[in-house]
């Protein structure tokens, strides 16, 4: 659960962020920034802050602002109704973000997996991401990322998007926001 004015204080922390990346939002995108806690109650250290632009059965476009350090947990995008998954490229825009897939392990991992939530963690091939530079993740592959210590501003291109079905290596994730009012 979240705090209406956590989620209120995130969103004006996001949009900054996206402004620095020179990412011009409208008044309506700005406030309907979504802010992922994923029910951890850890959001400095676990989640997400988006910006959905469209959300069709074809295609989907976003961009995704991580915090410094901030990190989207390991989960993956299964098939849905005949379809093989999601598949999503991540393009940086800003700062640097480190993506975790399946493959050959880094043999020094840059990122710091969050305290307490190690076991959660288990694909660790190492993608650096710098402004400008993308990476195209296949469908249905277990992957994670985190933000550098400037945090990080990343585009995301990809086939539909349906977050409710999204699988999390952690039981606990709700990947749908509960917000509660002060």
């Amino acid at each position: 659960m979240i705090k209406r004015s956590e989620v209120k204080k995130a969103r004006e922390r996001a949009a900054e962020m996206l402004r620095q990346a020179g990412i011009v939002l409208t008044p309506k995108e700005v406030e309907d920034i979504e802010i992922a806690e994923l029910g951890l109650g850890e959001l400095e250290r676990t989640g997400l802050e988006l910006v959905v632009y469209v959300n069709t059965d074809r295609y989907c476009a976003k961009e995704l602002v991580l915090f410094p350090r901030q990190t989207c947990p390991e989960h993956r995008h299964p098939p849905i109704a005949g379809e093989p998954g999601k598949m999503e490229t991540f393009r940086c825009r800003r700062g640097k973000v480190r993506l975790y897939t399946e493959g050959e392990l880094a043999t020094e991992p840059q990122a710091r997996v969050p305290e307490g939530s190690e076991k959660y963690y288990t694909v660790f091939r190492e993608i650096e991401l710098n402004p400008g530079e993308q990476y195209t993740i296949p469908p249905n592959t277990l992957h994670w990322f985190q933000a550098g210590d400037e945090g990080a501003v990343v585009s995301e291109f990809s086939s539909t998007s349906r977050d409710e079905s999204d699988v999390f290596t952690d039981p606990r994730i709700k990947r749908i926001p509960e917000i509660v009012e002060d």
